[in-house]
């Protein structure tokens, strides 16, 4: 075998190494650090319409937890996925939101914000959230569809257990959130969102 033959043989495999390298490492980027996702409905609207791609960040939450604000990508609970608005955990009494999820979680995905954290006192008022006895601004949620809407009022509190999280659609009529199927878990969150990167038009960090 001539040397102009050995060497291109080196070349061919060196670049099926690099190849399955960078094939291997973005493998591993998407599983374990930084997930894309779409966004498939209109519940996060106006703050992510639907088809919007971000990213999720999949380490972080293995070293910090959710705050409120924070949007997060997680499996809700099995009772989410029940017909109408899903099935509360808990009997509930008067008019508040559920406070405890079914026992088991389910195999989708949901995107929505952290509105409380365990130790929190949360109620829903018009759409607004009352946290810990205080009205919070929101300037990036949708109201306007809440003024004859009962699925936004839950003027009853209840104080979320520690280490769950309350979660909440920006679109308050058109989300299908924790207000009827409870908290979820920090062991169900899957990431925080930190990124949109299509459309170009809307590319930016959170």
């Amino acid at each position: 075998m001539s040397l102009r033959k050995l060497a291109r043989g080196n070349q061919v495999v060196e670049f099926v190494v690099i190849v399955g390298l960078a094939l291997a490492l973005a493998f591993a980027i998407q599983a374990y650090i930084v997930k894309p996702y779409r966004i498939p409905s209109g519940s996060m609207e106006p703050t992510l319409a639907i088809g919007q791609r971000v990213l999720v960040d999949r380490i972080g939450n293995d070293f910090f937890s959710p705050s409120v604000g924070d949007i997060v990508v997680f499996h809700p609970p099995a009772g989410a996925t029940e017909p109408g608005d899903g099935t509360c955990g808990a009997p509930q009494t008067g008019n508040e939101p559920c406070p405890r999820p079914t026992p088991h979680e389910a195999a989708v995905n949901y995107i929505k914000r952290v509105v409380a954290v365990g130790g929190d006192t949360i109620a829903i008022v018009g759409g607004h959230v009352i946290l810990n006895g205080t009205l919070q601004k929101e300037p990036f949620a949708n109201f306007a569809g809440c003024k004859n809407d009962p699925t936004c009022d839950y003027s009853t509190p209840i104080k979320i257990p520690r280490g769950y999280f309350f979660m909440m659609g920006d679109n308050r009529d058109n989300s299908d959130d924790s207000r009827f199927w409870g908290p979820v878990p920090d062991a169900w969150i899957i990431g925080i969102a930190f990124a949109t990167y299509w459309p170009p038009d809307r590319i930016g960090i959170f």
